[in-house]
């Protein structure tokens, strides 16, 4: 133990201080607001599916509570009580390369995470989104899905984060620089890739049929001067109840997603009002701007573990030995852990800018479709969803990516109007 840990129980103290007082004003928001639908909604919101709201966001956030404290008891065993220390003392014992070792102490420490997160995500799904009549999948599904997720892991991730650590072994100095470009470049790829090969591993994706809503789309997509490689309809409804639109994908590779459910709960110009939204995003270059400010946090994170790895205090303050064979490997595992204890500012930044972008969707859609089917359509989907009509305003902007409705919509009505 030395300075850097006195650092970081005070960084880890004020980090999720912060995070469960937020949660505790949000949860006495939502029921201090519960017994009475705001103004806004009075017409189109009953008052049974707001109450309904109300208490899946606070049930929700008390798992989300009750997680963030195994995660800090998790944190704790892993550096200061000696768990990342032993795992890969262990692995260097093995007669692995130093390389190979590392790699497989980092895989080590993944499937354990996986396998103790395992009842927290069982109970959301099997508890919380049952009792709220969300939950469609069965329980072969949920095992079938999180196997998958692994297997997908370990089939990509481990290639990956072998060259990772060849490059920080073997480059010199400015390894950080290459292994960033790496990683970006197999960001895009695997943009590139996600709809036609790792999607489908998950989902079936059926081609929409000919008829008014595949002609009003293509009328939109004429307008907006956007090109796909096809509108699909995704079989959300056999894991979930909630709804959803997307395009995904990069270049020529870009599709159109609708869930099932959405396309069940909305009538045909909500539905492509609520796309219009999307293509907005496209259209208003928000993928590129989240990409570059992505690429640019990559590149700032690579070079602060550039300079760390070199930092014994960095180690042993973390309760790790300084150990030549393993630092590397040891250096990137500790630094994924313990960055987001010292970043939590960067939490309002961001979700400031996403709501941005998401007004700028909204003006785009209002502009390309109707604003009143993109209201009502809105308010299907915060009905659909149990989406909270009444956040916290400090817990919204530290959280939020979405403005909360009711500003929403009012901005809406406002570019109605104007």
């Amino acid at each position: 133990m030395n300075s850097f840990t006195t650092l970081f129980l005070i960084a880890l103290v004020i980090s999720y201080s912060l995070q469960f007082w937020l949660s505790f004003r949000q949860k006495n928001y939502v029921l201090a607001h519960r017994d009475e639908v705001p103004d806004a909604f009075k017409n189109k919101v009953s008052l049974e599916e707001h109450q309904k709201a109300a208490d899946y966001t606070v049930e929700k956030g008390t798992i989300g509570d009750f997680d963030s404290v195994t995660g800090i008891v998790f944190l704790l065993i892993l550096t200061l009580g000696g768990g990342i220390d032993f795992i890969f003392k262990a692995w260097a014992e093995s007669g692995f390369s130093p390389i190979m070792s590392g790699l497989s102490a980092i895989m080590s420490i993944f499937v354990l995470i996986t396998l103790l997160g395992l009842p927290m995500s069982y109970y959301q799904t099997f508890v919380i989104e049952e009792k709220y009549g969300f939950n469609k999948s069965t329980l072969a599904q949920f095992f079938k899905d999180q196997a998958l997720s692994v297997g997908l892991t370990f089939a990509i991730g481990m290639p990956l984060l072998w060259v990772i650590l060849w490059i920080m072994d073997s480059i010199g100095s400015t390894w950080w620089l290459w292994a960033w470009a790496l990683l970006i470049s197999f960001s895009l790829l695997m943009s590139w890739l996600f709809p036609t090969v790792i999607a489908p591993l998950f989902n079936k994706f059926t081609p929409m049929e000919d008829g008014t809503l595949k002609q009003r789309i293509q009328g939109l997509l004429e307008r907006c001067g956007f090109n796909s490689q096809g509108i699909f309809i995704m079989d959300g409804s056999k894991r979930s109840g909630h709804g959803n639109a997307y395009f995904t994908g990069m270049g020529k590779n870009k599709r159109i997603v609708f869930f099932d459910t959405l396309i069940e709960s909305l009538d045909d110009e909500e539905l492509e009002a609520v796309l219009a939204h999307e293509l907005g995003h496209f259209k208003c270059k928000h993928v590129i701007k989240m990409l570059v400010a992505n690429s640019i946090t990559t590149l700032i994170s690579f070079a602060i573990l550039g300079w760390l790895i070199t930092q014994t205090w960095f180690f042993e303050g973390l309760g790790v030995d300084y150990v030549t064979e393993y630092s590397n490997a040891a250096a990137l595992i500790l630094f994924i852990f313990v960055s987001p204890v010292f970043t939590p500012f960067m939490q309002p930044i961001s979700a400031y800018f996403q709501r941005q972008f998401e007004f700028e969707a909204d003006d785009f859609a209002a502009n390309n479709a109707k604003a009143t089917k993109m209201i009502s359509g809105l308010v299907k989907l915060y009905q659909e969803n149990a989406s909270t009509l009444t956040p916290d305003p400090l817990y919204s902007a530290f959280h939020y990516s979405h403005p909360p409705a009711a500003i929403r919509i009012a901005h809406l009505e406002a570019k109605m109007n104007s």
